[in-house]
């Protein structure tokens, strides 16, 4: 087991995204593939239950994912 540092240990510490993000790092190289079948399930169940604004919401997350990815690779 790897040591941490106090940031780290508080990202862990958050329920669920930290249960997956230290899975991530110190599991099985899979455990990405599950993931994103996890997010592509709840989109479309999302989807279903919301119709067309839950994929809105999903294309403007994206959008400002997808922007803030550019502005960090352009920067350096």
């Amino acid at each position: 087991m790897a040591e941490y540092t106090r940031l780290q240990r508080a990202f862990f510490a958050i329920p669920v995204i930290g249960w997956i993000a230290r899975d991530l790092m110190e599991g099985d190289s899979d455990n990405v593939w599950y993931l994103l079948v996890a997010i592509v399930s709840l989109a479309i169940m999302a989807a279903m239950t919301w119709g067309l604004p839950a994929l809105t919401i999903g294309a403007v997350i994206a959008t400002a994912l997808v922007f803030v990815t550019i502005v960090v690779m352009t920067t350096g």
